[in-house]
């Protein structure tokens, strides 16, 4: 028992040696670390959370910060007699000291509030033109007391978008969500929204009226607005917002539940400073364009009518002239005309024969007819909207399978920059042989930047006499073709490797489903490393057999 007894003695006298004097506490890195971020006295704490490590303004909160561990309990001692007791103690060792703090330098408030507040405006302005305004305006507000100050800025939030929460829009629990995102709106619109200038609203039921009542009351600015999937919009509700809004000149209410008295209410408010309009068609479209015929929005420069989710077959008469009439735009320049009728089934209202022609759209620059499917717009009709439309840059007609090239070719514009005639979702008996392909690109060879054959029935010697327009542009320039997309149609290789050897700015070609080419080389190709590969293989692979 003695030399047991010895041995307990010395581990004893040995621990107690190796413990730190009694009051102090050893100095570890982190310490050290913690001290370096937020020095004491410096107006600043440290806030660690699960990712990420905040210095934030303001002293320490009471309680002890997250590093600071609770002592570890008192270990029993062994019993007598047992084998734990009977163990020889190994004396610990004793820890190594830690680096000694920096001298202190004065109170550093980061490099936060060293930045300039213009050049921080700046940099939140790149981030919120990318982005938009939430949830990264918010975030920064929480850095520092310079960060908070520059997203406070009512220039910052220029561009808006607000949308009660998925898990809310999901269950039952909507109106409720919708009322806590309204509480938070109360104090943003007259503290952060008094520069605002767009505002779409997505998936409100029922408080569109308290939102738009608070944008009527603290952003006097606003000059455009977006109701998507909204309903309960009134005319009082769009009345109201016209009156304290004199900038408002856009409105887009696709896919929502409004009545078609509210927007005839609101155009006829808004009036000749209506400059865009978004519908989608229902069975009140008609009044909305009767109302737009009464040349109530004589500046409309856009006008986009397009179907929903549940299908109208319904087909629309549009009274082509008498449009050109209400919405004449007579004046060129940088006010130009956009008309838009997508994946819409229309027809235009019959002339008779002592209608006489309308003015036209001489500004217009946009018309879009494309549709899924196939329609009725004739070069008749197509003739009847553009005959006074020399400015025309853009013309999509894809889905309009009785266009032909005879009748395209008659069009007064001379400047086409971009056509599109693809024929999507169409069966072969609809894809006819057609022919005249080369009086669409001789005439608009040197300005064409964009063209879609997608599905046209043209024959292997038409497509080749087309596309040999871009090879000889008048004044020994290179053409401006940047994007060709013939997919299923009957091009050949020859033909496709000259339009890429004649047009070095290619950087899209679609040459998917086309039957003459070899296997292998039937994908789209993006860029002009992929377009070159595809003209080293044209000239390399065997011919394919006929």
């Amino acid at each position: 028992m003695a030399p047991q007894g010895a041995r307990r003695a010395r581990g004893a006298r040995g621990r107690v040696r190796a413990r730190p004097p009694a009051g102090a506490r050893a100095r570890s890195a982190e310490d050290w670390w913690w001290d370096r971020l937020a020095p004491s006295g410096s107006g600043y704490h440290l806030l660690q959370s699960d990712s990420m490590l905040l210095v934030l303004p303001g002293p320490e909160p009471a309680r002890a910060r997250a590093h600071r561990r609770a002592p570890r309990r008192a270990q029993r001692p062994p019993l007598p007699g047992s084998r734990a007791a009977g163990a020889k103690a190994k004396p610990r060792p004793a820890p190594e000291p830690a680096p000694g703090p920096a001298p202190q330098q004065g109170p550093d408030s980061g490099w936060g509030d060293r930045i300039p507040l213009e050049i921080l405006l700046q940099i939140f302005g790149l981030l919120v033109a990318a982005d938009g305004p939430m949830p990264f305006l918010g975030r920064a507000a929480r850095v520092c007391r310079r960060w908070h100050e520059a997203a406070s800025q009512p220039a910052l939030w220029h561009t808006v978008t607000l949308s009660p929460s998925v898990a809310g829009r999901l269950t039952k629990t909507g109106a409720k969500a919708e009322k806590k995102l309204l509480a938070s709106l109360e104090w943003l619109m007259p503290n952060r929204f008094s520069q605002l200038q767009r505002l779409t609203l997505l998936h409100w039921k029922s408080q569109v009226h308290p939102v738009l009542k608070l944008a009527s009351d603290s952003c006097p600015r606003l000059t455009f607005l977006k109701l998507s999937d909204c309903h309960g919009v009134t005319p009082n509700t769009l009345i109201m917002l016209a009156r304290a809004c004199p900038q408002l000149h856009s409105l887009d209410i696709q896919h929502s539940m409004v009545e078609s008295t509210a927007v005839v209410s609101f155009l006829e408010e808004v009036g000749p400073r209506m400059r865009k309009l978004w519908l989608t068609y229902s069975s009140q479209t008609t009044a909305i364009l009767g109302a737009l015929l009464g040349s109530c929005c004589p500046q409309l420069q856009l006008l986009e009518v397009s179907t929903g989710i549940n299908r109208n077959n319904t087909p629309l008469q549009l009274p082509v002239e008498a449009l050109q009439r209400g919405c004449p735009q007579l004046q060129p320049g940088p006010c130009s005309q956009v008309l838009r009728l997508l994946n819409l089934v229309w027809l235009p209202k019959p002339s008779g024969r002592a209608v006489t022609p309308g003015p036209g759209f001489p500004s217009l620059e946009e018309l879009c007819l494309a549709g899924s499917t196939c329609n009725s717009v004739s070069n008749e009709a197509l003739g009847r909207l553009l005959h006074g439309s020399p400015l025309l840059r853009l013309l999509d007609l894809r889905g309009c399978a009785r266009i032909t090239p005879a009748g395209l070719h008659d069009l007064p514009c001379q400047e086409l920059e971009q056509l599109h005639l693809g024929l999507y979702g169409m069966s072969d008996r609809l894809t006819l042989a057609k022919e005249g392909s080369s009086l669409l690109t001789h005439k608009w060879c040197h300005t064409l930047r964009e063209l879609d054959l997608s599905g046209q029935g043209f024959s292997e010697k038409d497509l080749e006499q087309a596309l040999a327009a871009f090879s000889g542009t008048p004044g020994g320039s290179h053409p401006a073709l940047c994007s060709l997309n013939l997919r299923g149609t009957r091009v050949t290789p020859s033909t496709v490797s000259s339009v890429i050897s004649s047009c070095p700015g290619l950087l899209y070609l679609n040459l998917e489903s086309c039957r003459c080419l070899p296997r292998g080389l039937k994908r789209a190709y993006r860029g002009p490393e992929e377009v070159q590969w595809c003209l080293e293989q044209l000239l390399t692979s065997p011919p394919s057999p006929s």
